[in-house]
């Protein structure tokens, strides 16, 4: 795991992960923290031409000279404006590259974690660490290290000239700094607490808000709008009180930084002018460490709000590469492509369960040839899902082995196993994207003319021809303009352009009505011409046919055989076909 942030608002361990992901572009790196010196370095050089030319061409009056001089001020102006803009653009530059190659390696290691991680892992709170969290990382570059780094070295700069110019005058502008350190500290361990809260809470509010929109029809249903919006009031009232700890911090801050600033000023003024009048000083000296004051003070300011970034930044990475060392991978170790398996499918004694040792499945033996059709019934809870989820590796089974063609289901190359079998869920999700774009995942090499025929063959080409832009009707979001047949039927076009050697189809007709049934079986008996295919199903005439039908309960493998066999046996399945068959004919 990520080691956490300290008490630093710097920590050297996580900003060198970071650096990682910079090597790609040290020569922009380098360069930034090139003109960062540059900036540094011309700090001190306006206030030095302001004091030499009040001494030289004013007070001694010398026109020629101020023009010259006027002309030099501007000349640097316009050096250290370009500087600054080139800074500060390739800074941003950098920030927002490392971040899209961070956010591009954190999704893709979300969308490799089993499933099980999802379980019991809130969609806000990983939404939260690949937006949010990943965008305040770049500050780290574009306001956070680099800007300080380079004020820390301008103040460097410039107290070491003060010192070199009056060392008394410097005392006296400096005498308020350990005062100002002490703060500062205080400050920033402070801040650093208040800002872990405040990415807690930004996560816990987006996760709160994802999950009650996706499932606002069931808020809505049950009438529980009060109720979560209580909730959700409890949520943003932790989220607003952890802001405001971050506001009081500032707003303490800062009002003290602006005293000492003050404090210094007075002092300076003070001593200074008496050494003006003995003549030790010149007038041109005095505002000179006037400007000094000034230029130390406006970037210790500024560090507070630096120190605030980094914090964040400090904060939300440690949040992003804890979910980069997540290790919730499913082990794809294998090398043997399946893409010219045939099909055969061999469970043997096969365990499993969500947490060790509290096992769904329980030895569960199963087989099934190329071409071969098997059905699972049982009642919910049964373990009917968990035997497909194991077969494209979506959870790990403890105990026991599953084979395809004789070979070990874990020695194939994850991405090819699962291309070569195709799943159609009870619940289809849509993207909001159009019908042609959903059925293809925006696969280039499938094209509009093999998703017709196969819509043709599934039977939804007529109801798609209807929709306004047919293929390129968009769905909405989970497609909520279609209904749940269609949406199925769409499945099954998605499955088909695929072409997989196994199928899995869970639960495909439970929810649909009586002539999308027909359809949908329809399509079944086409998808599944030819493939290996497991069907499960709480609606028995769809399975009939099946090469063999096996009957689950608390995760046993109960009774096996095909539809007439199982009729003889009076066992459970017999019990379920008349329990349905009564309720069809009321």
């Amino acid at each position: 795991m990520s080691k956490s942030v300290t008490g630093n608002a710097f920590d050297l361990g996580l900003f060198k992960r970071i650096l990682k992901y910079v090597l790609p572009y040290k020569g922009v790196f380098y360069l930034t923290s090139f003109l960062t010196f540059v900036l540094a370095a011309l700090a001190p050089i306006r206030p030095i031409i302001i004091q030499y030319t009040l001494d030289k061409s004013i007070i001694t009056p010398n026109k020629e000279l101020l023009f010259n001089l006027t002309i030099l001020m501007v000349g640097i102006l316009i050096i250290e404006t370009l500087v600054q803009f080139y800074q500060t653009y390739l800074a941003n530059w950098l920030g927002q590259t490392v971040i899209k190659d961070i956010r591009m390696k954190v999704y893709k290691t979300i969308s490799s974690f089993k499933l099980k991680y999802f379980d019991k892992t809130a969609i806000g709170t990983l939404v939260t660490r690949t937006i949010s969290d990943i965008e305040t990382i770049a500050e780290i570059f574009s306001d956070g290290v680099l800007i300080i780094f380079g004020d820390l070295l301008k103040l460097v700069v410039v107290i070491g000239v003060m010192f070199y110019t009056d060392w008394k005058l410097a005392l006296f502008s400096l005498s308020s700094i350990p005062i100002l350190i002490v703060a500062t500290n205080m400050f920033k361990n402070y801040i650093k607490l208040a800002f872990q809260d405040v990415r807690t809470q930004v996560a816990r509010l987006n996760a709160f808000v994802q999950e009650h929109i996706t499932g606002m029809n069931i808020v809505q249903i049950f009438n529980r709008e009060e109720e979560e919006l209580e909730k959700f009031n409890a949520i943003n009232e932790k989220h607003k009180q952890a802001h405001i700890k971050t506001v009081l911090a500032n707003s303490i801050f800062f009002p003290v930084v602006e005293i000492l600033s003050a404090l210094s000023l007075a002092l300076l003024v003070w001593w200074g002018s008496s050494e003006v009048l003995a003549g030790t000083v010149t007038f041109g000296g005095l505002v000179a460490f006037i400007l000094y004051i000034y230029m130390l003070f406006r970037p210790i300011r500024q560090l507070a709000d630096r120190f605030n970034v980094l914090q964040m930044g400090m904060v939300a990475s440690e949040r992003v590469f804890n979910v980069l060392d997540t290790e919730a991978h499913i082990e794809n170790n294998g090398s043997v492509s399946a893409e010219k398996i045939k099909g055969d499918i061999k469970f043997d004694d096969v365990w499993f369960g969500y947490k060790e040792d509290d096992f769904v499945l329980k030895g569960i033996s199963l087989e099934a040839k190329q071409g071969e059709t098997i059905a699972l019934v049982g009642s919910t809870g049964a373990g009917k899902t968990s035997v497909i989820n194991l077969l494209s590796r979506f959870y790990e089974f403890q105990k026991g082995d599953i084979y395809i063609d004789n070979q070990n289901l874990r020695d194939f190359e994850l991405g090819s196993l699962r291309k070569n079998i195709g799943v159609v869920l009870q619940d289809v999700f849509l993207f909001s994207d159009t019908i042609f774009n959903n059925i293809t995942l925006n696969d280039p090499n499938i094209i509009l003319e093999e998703v017709i025929e196969a819509a043709k063959i599934v039977g939804a080409h007529d109801f798609i021809m209807k929709l306004p832009d047919n293929y390129h009707y968009s769905v909405g979001e989970r497609g909520s303009v279609l209904s749940v047949g269609q949406r199925q039927l769409l499945a099954f076009i998605r499955a088909y352009v695929y072409n997989p050697k196994i199928l899995v189809l869970d639960e495909a007709t439970s929810s649909v009505d009586t002539e999308s049934e027909e359809l949908i079986q329809n399509a079944i008996e086409k998808l599944t011409a030819g493939r290996t295919s497991i069907v499960i199903a709480h609606r028995l005439a769809t399975i009939q046919k099946a090469s063999t039908i096996m009957v689950m309960q608390k995760g046993k493998i109960v009774e096996r055989g095909n539809h007439q066999e199982l009729l003889k046996q009076n066992g459970q399945y017999k019990k379920l076909y008349e329990l349905q068959f009564e309720n069809v004919m009321e």
